[in-house]
């Protein structure tokens, strides 16, 4: 009978120490995934589509997900979905409202209310559940009651909803069941819900979602936080979709659109405003207005811009102003408070398009019409070049430096130039080798 070589008795001695001081020690234990997705501003289409994918995401990982609120609701989405699909989520859902002074209303207190846990800042705002969507706030969800109190019983938890109707403080939450815990921060949010045992419909779930404090807890790697963000064009969209944002940009962008008709060419102006009314387009998909109000506002813009071309400060100006004016007013006026267009936007933005189409561009485009016309009078005028055209250069001609353009050879400084035709501000000459450079009118 063989027997083993002490080489190998003295290995299978090492690994049985090992593996009894392992048992002894206990398991090292695992580290918890965290995503903490942010949800900022009111859920609109960009938004709630991030906010599913990062769920998913998180779903699929067995990770703990955190939603940071700070959401006045929904945004012409269907906030009660989006609830229904945290509340049947596999993983447990932590909700956070914060920092100060986030708040959670409407679909943001859905969330909280569908989550298996939910935290509060010190400072923060809770409710009101109605509207849960800031664009329609005339909607009443029915059986809304009912879908709650089965969130509430699917997540093991109890709260008392009879107050959700208004605006409650931190304090009020953590009294009505609707948060468990005070936190300042993420990190401290997950220290103070470290242990707690959680229903999801997989099954209930300890948390173990402890934060190192010192360096030994950091080398065990007991959680790996990762903070989701949305792309740039996620950030873009979100941004624009809102009545304000729209407005801003549809207005100034008109006005450049309005500001490049004074110009003799297609500029920088231009394509700004290309970019914006685009923007706004965009943005009017999701937050869609009263459009009988929205068209008194273009209506009102177009009067404006009409009068510019009419080189005129009368009716269609004053008529414009008051079309625009209560355009603004009407063109989102049924939304919620919270979205509401300022007063003080719309009566400065007024004021400032009484400037700009009334005398600022009327003035511009009075002031290029003397100039194309004085440099139609200098058509057949001899001048001199006073630096080398190719094509474009400097040409004295009448007693005045004017930009000339060449279309065939280059011209060099110093020689005659005669003036063939005018485009827009710019001369169009060609060299002139029989007139001497005096002929130029002084």
């Amino acid at each position: 009978m063989s027997t083993l070589p002490r080489s190998a008795v003295v290995v299978l001695t090492v690994l049985v120490i090992v593996a009894a001081g392992s048992q002894a020690g206990g398991a090292v234990p695992e580290t918890t995934k965290v995503h903490v997705i942010e949800v900022d501003g009111p859920i609109d289409r960009p938004l709630r589509r991030y906010v599913e994918e990062r769920l998913a995401e998180g779903e699929r990982a067995g990770a703990v997900v955190v939603l940071e609120l700070d959401t006045p609701g929904a945004l012409g989405q269907d906030g009660i979905a989006l609830a229904e699909r945290v509340a049947r989520l596999e993983v447990p859902v932590l909700t956070w409202v914060g920092p100060v002074p986030a708040k959670a209303s409407g679909a943001g207190l859905l969330l909280m209310l569908a989550s298996s846990l939910a935290g509060v800042s010190p400072g923060s705002q809770t409710g009101p559940l109605l509207p849960v969507d800031v664009l329609h706030p005339d909607r009443d969800p029915q059986g809304l009651t009912a879908r709650i109190e089965g969130w509430l019983e699917l997540r093991g938890r109890d709260a008392d909803l009879t107050n959700v109707g208004r605006a409650l403080t931190a304090q009020d939450a953590l009294d009505a069941g609707i948060a468990e815990v005070f936190a300042y921060t993420i990190p401290e949010l997950l220290a103070a819900v470290d242990g707690m045992t959680v229903p999801t419909p997989g099954g209930e779930v300890e948390l173990a979602t402890r934060v190192a404090t010192m360096q030994a807890e950091a080398s065990e790697r007991t959680v790996e936080i990762r903070f989701e963000e949305p792309g740039l064009a996620t950030r873009v969209l979100h941004a624009v979709a809102t009545p304000s944002m729209v407005y801003f940009l549809l207005v100034f962008g008109l006005a450049a659109l309005a500001f490049e008709l004074t110009q003799p060419g297609f500029g920088f102006a231009g394509f700004s405003g290309l970019a914006l009314v685009g923007l706004a387009v965009y943005g009017l998909t999701v937050a869609v207005p009263f459009w009988p109000g929205f068209g008194l506002l273009l209506l009102g813009i177009g009067l404006l811009m009409l009068d510019v071309r009419l080189r005129s400060l009368s009716w269609p100006t004053w008529v414009g102003l008051a079309a625009f004016g209560v355009g603004s007013v009407l063109a989102w006026t049924g939304v919620d408070h919270s979205i509401r267009i300022s007063p003080w936007l719309i009566g400065g933005t007024i004021v400032a398009s009484l400037l700009f189409y009334g005398f600022a561009l009327t003035v511009a485009i009075q002031s290029r019409d003397r100039i194309v016309g004085t440099q139609r009078g200098l058509i057949g005028l001899v001048g001199e070049a006073r630096g080398r055209l190719a094509p474009d250069g400097p040409v004295f001609v009448k007693g005045a430096l004017w930009r000339g353009r060449t279309s065939g050879d280059p011209i060099d400084a110093g020689t005659s130039i005669r003036v063939r035709g005018v485009d827009g501000l710019i001369l169009q000459v060609e060299a002139e080798p029989f007139g001497p450079s005096e002929h130029a009118g002084a």
